[in-house]
């Protein structure tokens, strides 16, 4: 370990990721204020529609969304290396570009099939105009060119403070409508306050480096101009798009999904569960979001990404190992606290989730690795296929077991999407040397 810090590349890792855990922790337990005020102030069936109007905005954007942010990221940061501000003007453009077209087409089409699938995933009538108006969000939600820019410019430290503004906000505002006596109503429009505040402050960030780093031009829509001069840039982030969107339904859906076969009650419960295993995997998903801008600035040809991944994973897997254990240890006792005993249920499926979290902790490196060596329709390839693993895996699972059996197949959903990354990033490592770090030739106006 004490080899593996003396390579500033590692350190990087993890103090970017120290920056983001510093919110996160604060973040977490903020979220957790937040949903035992809405667990407390409501009976189970209407929580549970407040966490599926969340859920379907979500995954609504989700489905609609580029990851603008891994373009960014992608074609951004090894001109920035170059010192070619002119093509890191272009990713930016085409990027913010990307943004505005998509968010207006999700928030169109979430809101023609609320009427459709509103009953579906349990929300009912009385609440349809709060689900309607929840679907304004989708065009922030669906925008992340601004996280792209800040982790180019290995600003980290300001993207840990924007994390923190929305649960901030909405633990506050959960406070006030649980003392309050607001209701669902109350609890609606806190979520939806909250979320646009934190959504604003990251393109507020966002704009203020670029006009400190001389480049504030650069975040002018040029979708159609840059695609032409950048090589692979509609292959990228259309690879991307449709991995996201197989995530999503993987994991945002999933709540969806639970609604819809086991109801909104159980929603809520798997709602719960499923928190206290993002909060518990809340280290490897830091060190992801640093890990990837990390080895984009290294050459792919060499070993030196590869071994940062190795010792991430191990490092990651570890700490999924102790994590899960501090879950199992504390896990009932905090949710029989926090939300109260009708959600004791939630810690049932926590044990059979913490298997996954290990899993999913130690493989966090996977996509990262396979995108800098342009294997990005290997990662689609192999989330796709563990999704739709998943997804029958989830449906019949529930159908036979309850909500024991959606935990037990989201476990194996972890499982099939580690197992098949693996598979094409080992053979993306051992053809290493055919790959190319930056072309200048491409960089070209």
């Amino acid at each position: 370990m004490k080899h593996w810090f003396s390579d500033g590349a590692f350190r990087a890792i993890v103090r970017n990721a120290s920056y983001l855990g510093s919110s996160n922790v604060v973040g977490a337990l903020l979220g957790l204020l937040a949903l035992a005020c809405a667990g407390r102030a409501m009976h189970p069936a209407l929580f549970g529609v407040l966490v599926v109007v969340q859920a379907y905005a979500k995954s609504v954007s989700d489905f609609a969304k580029f990851q603008t942010w891994q373009f960014v990221v992608q074609f951004g940061t090894p001109a920035l290396a170059h010192n070619d501000l002119n093509r890191f003007r272009d990713v930016v453009g085409f990027s913010f570009g990307l943004d505005l077209a998509s968010g207006a087409i999700a928030l169109v089409g979430g809101m023609i099939l609320l009427p459709l699938l509103g009953h579906a995933v349990g929300i009912p009538p009385t609440d349809f105009w709060w689900a309607l108006g929840y679907c304004t969000l989708i065009p922030t939600m669906t925008a992340a060119t601004p996280t792209g820019i800040l982790r180019a410019i290995d600003r980290f430290d300001l993207i840990a403070v924007q994390q923190a503004i929305t649960p901030f906000l909405r633990a506050i505002g959960s406070v006030i409508a649980y003392v309050g006596h607001l209701g669902f109503p109350g609890f609606i429009a806190t979520w939806y306050v909250s979320s646009l505040a934190g959504d604003a402050a990251l393109w507020w960030f966002a704009a203020r480096e670029l006009r400190q780093q001389s480049i504030g031009d650069a975040l002018r829509p040029r979708l159609v101009s840059a695609a032409r001069r950048i090589k692979g840039a509609w292959n990228f982030v259309w690879t991307t798009n449709f991995a996201h969107s197989i995530w999503s339904a993987r994991n945002a859906g999933s709540n969806v999904l639970v609604g819809i076969v086991l109801g909104p009650a159980a929603a809520g419960v798997f709602k719960v569960a499923l928190t206290f295993f993002d909060a518990a995997g809340t280290p490897a998903s830091l060190m992801q979001k640093s890990f990837y801008p990390e080895i984009r600035r290294l050459d792919p040809a060499s070993d030196r990404p590869w071994k940062l991944g190795l010792r991430a994973a191990l490092l990651a897997g570890g700490l999924g190992v102790l994590v899960a254990l501090l879950v199992i240890a504390v896990g009932k006792p905090l949710i029989g606290s926090v939300f109260g005993k009708q959600y004791l249920e939630a810690y049932d499926l926590l044990q059979v989730m913490c298997a996954a979290l290990v899993v999913s902790m130690a493989g966090f490196p996977l996509e990262s690795l396979l995108y800098i060596a342009s294997r990005q329709r290997a990662a689609l390839v192999a989330q796709a296929l563990a999704a739709v693993l998943y997804v029958g895996l989830l449906i019949g699972l529930s159908h036979a077991f309850g909500i024991m059996g959606a935990a037990a197949a989201y476990f194996g959903g972890q499982c099939l999407e580690a197992l098949f990354s693996l598979i094409p990033t080992v053979a993306a490592y051992r053809h290493r040397h055919t790959l190319t770090f930056y072309a200048p030739e491409e960089a070209k106006p």
